[in-house]
């Protein structure tokens, strides 16, 4: 579980982490992870939210995948700078894939969308 001060809630917040100026963003096979850093919150720790939609299972599948991200998040947290607001988004093929491989995607995405 993620602390709460890391957590993405508001829609608008969202839509400004997908689409707002300055957002970019890293995609796979099984992931796309989409990012925007804001000077207004430049000195605030980074949040992240999860979109897993119907697309890639049912309720159960959808739920363990955000499960396995979330927990793949976490621990990453420290390495993501301050000021980010993520939006991790589940593509179908994540409903098949191991724990090792959804996690080692998570981490190759994570680092090439903060990089930028």
């Amino acid at each position: 579980m993620l602390p709460a001060r890391h957590r993405l809630r508001e829609r608008a917040d969202f839509t400004t982490a997908v689409r707002g100026p300055g957002a970019s963003r890293a995609g796979g096979r099984l992931i796309v992870v989409h990012a925007n850093r804001t000077d207004a919150r430049a000195e605030l720790p980074p949040r992240v939210g999860f979109v897993v939609s119907k697309a890639v299972g049912n309720a159960v599948v959808r739920n363990r995948t955000k499960r396995r991200l979330r927990a793949g998040v976490a621990t990453r947290l420290n390495g993501i700078p301050a000021g980010y607001d993520l939006v991790v988004r589940a593509n179908p093929a994540a409903a098949e894939a191991t724990w090792v491989e959804l996690d080692t995607a998570l981490g190759r995405q994570l680092d090439k969308v903060c990089a930028r």
